[in-house]
């Protein structure tokens, strides 16, 4: 605990150097990542996050592998080294298919017959696993446009599971959780104090270690719905759906950025209406979305091991979503007009 508490401080003078020096910095004034804040904040979250997740997981050479290579999937995109979009979900679809057929970490159970059937082919397990890991790093990406958004969210999820005793201790101690957890609350103020931000690397890296811990208590707590495990992480992983379909109605290529989704209507909102600063409209708007999550996982919570309580959550969450978003949409709209 002290050496963690050492690189806490570590962190903390490291964060206000890079920011002094003007190191990994931002902004590069594209428009979808100038929505909410155009200042030039240092990068360096991912690296931070990285290190003692590294050493938690030190254990297992080869997974400490695949993670080190995830997050520099985000990194060269942070560093414009990997700026297309599709060479870097191509490179991520190939490390996590290696990941899972290497490590044979594959969902076992979706509670329907027909899927469960499919389940029991390897193959088919091994892609699915894959699709499920890549939709959640990406979706964690996606809803990184908010200070605090990412690693709050986060927080709430590893601490529900901790908190119901999901977490297994071979898979990673309590006790590596519980600094993950400190970890994620130091990285959290940085952030919104705007003296660092995660970048996709981050992003990426958050995505990756939630995925597995999610799917490791899944393989070892059969007694919990799976969809217990898909309401926790409902929020990034339907914005990456609805964004794509979305943008495909438009005719518009899914990969490419854009400033409409969810996170950023909401920002619109409470600058329109607040008249508040940049800086503050953006970390109000974080916490709005951050309490809607909170209160949906905290439902679930009360009963894990309930397929179709959680099935009604997921469903009511996600006409939620569409309604709040269609308004949203809408006083955007008509507010960009007049």
């Amino acid at each position: 605990m002290i050496l963690f508490s050492i690189y806490l401080l570590i962190i903390f003078l490291c964060a206000y150097i890079f920011k002094e020096k003007g190191l990994l910095l931002n902004y590069s004034g594209e428009s979808h990542q100038s929505f909410s804040n155009k200042k030039n904040i240092p990068l360096s979250g991912g690296i931070f996050m990285l290190i003692p997740i590294i050493f938690f997981l030190s254990s297992n050479i080869i997974l400490i592998f695949f993670f080190i290579l995830i997050f520099l999937i985000g990194f060269f995109s942070d560093r414009k080294i990997l700026i297309s979009p599709r060479k870097r979900f191509f490179f991520q679809t190939i490390i996590i298919l290696l990941f899972v057929t290497i490590l044979d970490f594959k969902i076992l159970s979706s509670k329907i017959e027909f899927f469960d059937i499919l389940l029991k082919n390897e193959i088919y397990a091994y892609f699915f696993s894959t699709f499920c890991i890549l939709i959640l790093i990406n979706g964690n990406n996606f809803i990184d446009g908010l200070n605090g958004l990412v690693i709050s969210y986060s927080l709430i999820v590893l601490y529900f599971l901790s908190n119901l005793g999901l977490i297994d201790n071979y898979v990673i101690s309590e006790q590596s959780i519980n600094l993950i957890l400190l970890l994620l609350i130091t990285l959290l103020l940085l952030n919104i104090s705007n003296i660092l931000m995660i970048g996709d690397g981050g992003a990426y890296l958050l995505g990756f270690f939630l995925g597995y811990i999610i799917i490791s208590s899944h393989i070892n707590n059969q007694n919990i719905s799976p969809y217990f495990y898909i309401a926790l992480i409902w929020y990034p992983c339907f914005e990456n759906l609805f964004s794509i379909l979305r943008k495909l109605s438009k005719n518009f290529s899914p990969l490419k950025p854009d400033s409409k989704h969810l996170h950023q209507l909401v920002f619109f909102l409470v600058k329109k209406k607040l008249n508040i600063s940049m800086h503050f409209s953006n970390n109000l708007s974080s916490m709005l979305i951050l309490f809607f999550n909170f209160l949906i996982i905290y439902i679930s919570s009360l009963y894990p091991e309930n397929t179709m309580y959680q099935l009604k959550l997921i469903i009511t969450s996600v006409i939620l979503y569409y309604v709040i978003y269609t308004l949203l949409r809408k006083f955007r709209e008509l507010n960009l007009k007049s």
